[in-house]
């Protein structure tokens, strides 16, 4: 069972990471409706969705796609944000129902809905992102295998990695015992 991370800062961009190492060993995480399920839940979306399909898994993998490219043109400052298509979904997504949001008594909130109450969420959140100004502090992590993208609210736009647990700690020692092995031929 795959545990999801959510260290991008947006939930659009921990979203598009759900395919790891894109440009070397394509990882899927979204194999199936349980898995679309757990990262929904993961990311506090919705509190209760209705059981997701194998079509959910198809069109999440879609969005998320779309995601990947539309964020990646607008950090890379594309005169086109991917193909129109790809903008296309995000729009259709994007204007599509959220889930419901239910308030008690006691203060207590509740979302519910459907996988695709919250792909429209994760659409909505990508278009925000692009056209915000937080969309100039995205970066791509610094591990050359990764391809996650984050939002840098670091103090002084410093910050490397998606998350140090997943790239950061593992290229540091990695750097680290490049070092040791040059000092030891020296």
């Amino acid at each position: 069972m795959t545990e999801f991370v959510y260290v991008s800062g947006r939930h659009c961009l921990d979203f598009a990471g759900t395919i790891l190492w894109r440009r070397t060993l394509r990882t899927e995480l979204l194999e199936n409706p349980d898995d679309l399920r757990r990262w929904v839940a993961g990311a506090n979306l919705c509190d209760e969705m209705d059981p997701p399909s194998a079509d959910s898994v198809h069109d999440a993998r879609h969005l998320r796609e779309a995601i990947y490219s539309a964020v990646g043109a607008a950090l890379t400052g594309s005169s086109h944000l991917a193909t129109e298509a790809e903008v296309s979904l995000l729009n259709t997504t994007a204007a599509g129902p959220l889930p419901t949001l239910t308030l008690t008594r006691d203060g207590d909130t509740t979302s519910t809905g459907s996988p695709g109450n919250a792909l429209s969420l994760l659409a909505r959140d990508t278009i925000d992102l692009i056209g915000s100004p937080e969309m100039a502090k995205v970066k791509e992590c610094s591990n050359p295998d990764c391809t996650r993208l984050f939002v840098d609210l670091s103090r002084g736009f410093s910050r490397r990695w998606c998350g140090m647990a997943e790239c950061g700690n593992r290229i540091k020692a990695a750097d680290y015992r490049r070092r040791k092995k040059l000092q030891s031929i020296d």
